[in-house]
């Protein structure tokens, strides 16, 4: 009777805590948010962030780590091809999230990370924006509002479209000088990525971004200068390294910065952090979904191996900073991937139902103060009010 007792009461907890209904049998679920609800965000108004007090046992940190095109699939190949083992192992709560944009059951990198970012379920390809292309207050911008340390670190180029929903409003993800333009009107610490053609040879106008940063006093360098594991940073300047002039290469063609710069990353962001505020980090494994598209195995377990050294180097901060809260998921599944039989250890026969992205659940891992909201089913949406709600943002 007891057990009985216990098992209704927690799904009568895990139907009162869901997110908004699932979607209906439709081509394109409702993605819009009634304001004041969990995934509501008010386009007009600048974040609230004045006086805001963080949630009790929350965290100081958040690192959200983001590796595009990763569902299931892509993680049981990079674990069964690095020896039975992954840093992923170590989360304590696994959760999933519902994935699907505001006009398509099959979201893409722009209308996840903007739900991501945001809390709004907006259309595909859409930046920062709502359904109504109206531009949607980020969780990097609140950290910036509220006086925190902000960092983007990718192995795609930064104007590419999940790193640039955390900072950008476009209506187009394709949009990439537009893109680039909106990264100079926050003052983001630290970013990595690639995509210096878009700030230094600007088609649509003869600005060069790189040096109205360095103006601002900003430390612009570059892969043609020097690599990055052989920089010195200066702490007292924001920092900025490009590491391509369009998108990066695979890892597997010479590309291997995603954890040198994930570690530089976050002891740089932790180092600024003069007032004990906190600070707000988002990496991205861009590569494990161009993995999928080209439907290639081996392409997709290179990067998942990466992105998962690289989470462990964030989870070795995390467990000794013990205010840091680390979130893993991924906007989406790329491929329809499968593991066939005939595959054995290091050794992954796969197989593919398509070369653009499915609408499979996505599996959320926390780890740190505050990750025991991360478990269950919820909306992609509920990521960012979980994140917002642990700040003590309004």
């Amino acid at each position: 009777m007891n057990y009985l007792r216990l098992l209704s009461g927690f799904f009568a907890v895990l139907i009162f805590t869901a997110c908004p209904p699932a979607p209906q049998t439709s081509t394109a679920p409702s993605g819009r948010n009634t304001p004041g609800e969990p995934g509501s965000n008010d386009a007009a108004l600048p974040p609230s962030v004045d006086g805001y007090a963080r949630t009790q046992g929350g965290p100081k940190n958040i690192i959200l780590m983001i590796g595009d095109g990763m569902g299931i699939s892509q993680i049981t190949a990079g674990l069964y091809s690095n020896g039975n083992r992954l840093n992923l192992e170590r989360f304590p709560v696994i959760g999933l999230h519902k994935s699907y944009s505001g006009n398509n059951l099959i979201t893409d990198s722009a209308a996840g990370a903007t739900a991501f970012s945001a809390g709004v379920k907006t259309y595909n390809g859409a930046i920062g924006v709502d359904l109504d292309t109206m531009p949607v207050t980020t969780i990097l911008e609140m950290a910036e509002a509220a006086g925190m340390p902000t960092g983007l670190v990718a192995t795609s180029s930064i104007v590419h479209a999940t790193p640039a929903s955390f900072y950008a409003h476009a209506k187009f993800r394709q949009n990439y000088e537009e893109i680039a333009a909106d990264l100079m009107d926050t003052d983001i610490d630290l970013f990595i990525g690639g995509g210096v053609k878009f700030f230094e040879r600007r088609e649509g106008d003869t600005r060069n971004l790189s040096d109205e940063l360095r103006k601002r006093g900003n430390d612009v360098r570059s892969f043609v200068d020097t690599d990055l594991k052989n920089l010195k940073v200066d702490r007292a300047k924001n920092f900025a390294y490009y590491t391509a002039d369009g998108e990066p290469l695979p890892y597997s063609e010479g590309r291997d910065y995603l954890v040198e710069a994930s570690k530089l990353a976050v002891n740089f962001l932790d180092e600024r952090d003069t007032g004990d505020q906190g600070f707000f980090l988002m990496i991205e494994g861009s590569q494990i979904d161009w993995g999928g598209h080209a439907n290639k195995s081996d392409y997709i377990i290179s990067e998942m191996i990466e992105f998962d050294n690289a989470i462990g180097e964030v989870l070795n901060f995390a467990q000794r900073d013990g205010e840091t809260l680390v979130i893993v998921t991924a906007d989406h599944e790329t491929g329809g991937y499968a593991i066939n039989t005939g595959s054995e250890l290091g050794n992954i026969q796969g197989a593919f139902t398509s070369d653009y992205h499915t609408a499979d659940l996505i599996p959320v891992f926390a780890f740190g103060p505050g990750a025991a909201r991360f478990s269950g089913i919820y909306e992609n949406t509920a990521i960012f009010d979980k994140m917002k709600l642990l700040y003590g943002f309004r």
